[in-house]
């Protein structure tokens, strides 16, 4: 017999606990608990940036055919359909006959609502790629951020991620505003922000990504950092692909169709001097075609230091790719003006363009790690 103990009679009894409330709990435990994928979510900031690539590359097919002013209105949401009908088709093509594109070149020249339907599906497909990726971007995230997936430290860089896709968007528009009134092309300044910014998302999302790699392989949260050889390198890069857009900005690829000579000179003699060596460098087609052409060289001598240390530090892969896209830019770069800017050669130079990006933001990214690693 047990002993009797007057006192539990008024004691209260532990509550019950079915197996089932049990085993909600565990669960409801188990999900609020972080559990990060950083291998998951690198993958999915990959194929993100094979979509900025494929905008990029689309990017050029519209602005060598002339096509970003085709669409005067911006609709977020309600432009991804575009004209069904034939009386779509004719009130989107009386827009475009108000502006001065239309009433100075394509017009004159005979353009018709076929050609006008042309030039339309670029500039669409272009903004429908735009809606895609903030899709790709955007409910993901969500879903990772749901899951707690996301690894620590790295909500608030994917959140900036977002914030720049938006504000790429925001920056695409304000650029074609530039051609719909006094202009019959968009402004270049702003047509170099808009590809310099979708440069630097494409490099950002290959960083986190990498970074996020390293994560799974090694188990340390210790990113990588630009060093001091990376920095150089990449400001010596924004200058020929700043270039770059102010020569797809000003058709200045057009105006000279021989190389290494323009017109059988060094130095062209087509530069205007008159408003002062600024203005030159920042608006005369000439000049500026001339120091793309020439800066190229700068940039492949960078480049091939960058990879010797990229190499030295062990990735012979991302060395490899570096001096690969290089060398396949060189070779296209001077076979784009022989041809007088064909545009599959104008295209294919702007997508090799941004594989040099990439690239090289990968070296930089061996070279950060290396330098981090070395850190106590």
């Amino acid at each position: 017999m047990g002993i009797f103990d007057p006192l539990a009679i008024n004691r209260p009894s532990a509550p019950y606990a079915p197996p089932m409330t049990t085993a909600f709990s565990a669960a409801i435990a188990a999900r609020s608990a972080p559990q990060p994928r950083p291998l998951a979510v690198a993958r999915w900031l990959l194929a993100v940036a094979a979509l900025v690539f494929l905008m990029v590359v689309v990017g050029g097919i519209t602005r060598l055919t002339e096509s970003g002013l085709s669409i005067t209105e911006w609709r977020p949401v309600t432009g991804a359909i575009p004209p069904l009908t034939a009386r779509d088709w004719d009130e989107a093509f009386e827009l475009y006959k108000q502006t001065p594109q239309y009433r100075e070149v394509t017009g004159p020249a005979g353009m018709g609502l076929a050609e006008f339907q042309w030039i339309f599906f670029w500039e669409w497909l272009h903004r429908l790629l735009g809606r895609v990726i903030g899709v790709a971007f955007a409910v993901p995230l969500a879903w990772f951020w749901w899951k707690r997936a996301i690894p620590a430290g790295y909500g608030w860089k994917l959140v900036a991620l977002l914030l720049l896709g938006a504000g790429q968007g925001v920056l695409g528009w304000y650029m074609v505003m530039s051609g719909l009134v006094d202009r019959t092309d968009v402004s270049h300044f702003r047509l170099a922000a808009h590809l310099l910014l979708a440069l630097a998302i494409l490099g950002a999302l290959i960083w986190i990504a990498l970074d996020l790699i390293r994560l799974h392989r090694t188990g340390a949260d210790r990113p990588a950092r630009l060093t001091g050889l990376a920095v150089a390198v990449l400001a010596i890069l924004f200058v020929q692909l700043l270039y770059g857009a102010w020569v797809a900005g000003l058709d200045a690829g057009k105006v000279a169709s021989d190389w290494p000579l323009m017109h059988g000179r060094l130095v062209p003699a087509g530069i205007d001097w008159s408003s002062g060596a600024f203005h030159a460098f920042t608006h005369d087609p000439f000049l500026i075609h001339f120091v793309h052409r020439w800066w190229a060289w700068v940039v492949v001598a960078a480049l091939v230091i960058f990879a010797r240390q990229v190499r030295a530090a062990g990735s012979r892969a991302a060395s490899m790719a570096i001096h690969s896209a290089f060398g396949t830019q060189i070779v296209v770069g001077i076979l784009t003006v022989l041809s007088g800017v064909a545009i599959w050669l104008g295209v294919i130079h702007q997508g090799i363009g941004a594989l040099v990006v990439a690239t090289t933001v990968w070296g930089a990214h061996v070279l950060g790690s290396r330098d981090h690693q070395a850190m106590p």
